[in-house]
């Protein structure tokens, strides 16, 4: 959920080829060579324009910008995404402490990555051994443990 991990390394991947006007540009994937039309969101013209996030993460995407006054990460042109950027996927469920602060990552195959201690403690005693073998009914039940411990279950 906007965390912005993987796409601050994406700048290795997308390459501005061209601009086409101002918030409308071709780019490039570096390692397959297809070409893609990305336009920045109308609303996200004045973060885009705010070259900043390239101090600190010189290898992230050109379009990739960090809110204002936030935590949360945007895509400035997640309207007009390349496919590869639409089909990813890099979590099944988001875990955020009871302020808000993310807490741990579910993920594919039923690992979860924690950045909290106590919800790694309740996972190891609650979740890790939990045996149904039906996605849904481990999600659902993975949710509900979760959710009952007081943290925010996003998927």
């Amino acid at each position: 959920m906007q965390c912005g991990e993987c796409c601050g390394h994406l700048g290795l991947m997308w390459a501005i080829e061209k601009e086409i006007s101002e918030y409308t540009f071709q780019v490039r994937n570096e390692y397959t060579g297809e070409r893609y039309l990305v336009e920045v969101t109308e609303g996200l013209r004045p973060l885009y324009d705010d070259k900043s996030v390239f101090t600190d993460l010189p290898e992230a995407c050109p379009f990739f910008r960090k809110g204002r006054d936030t935590n949360l990460w945007y895509c400035t042109v997640h309207l007009t995404r390349p496919d590869v950027c639409r089909e990813y996927g890099c979590w099944r469920f988001l875990i955020l402490d009871p302020q808000g602060n993310r807490a741990g990552r579910v993920m594919g195959s039923r690992h979860l990555h924690a950045e909290n201690p106590g919800l790694q403690q309740i996972w190891d005693e609650k979740v890790r051994n939990f045996s149904e073998t039906d996605d849904v009914l481990w999600d659902k039940k993975m949710c509900e443990i979760i959710r009952t411990a007081g943290f925010i279950v996003r998927d």
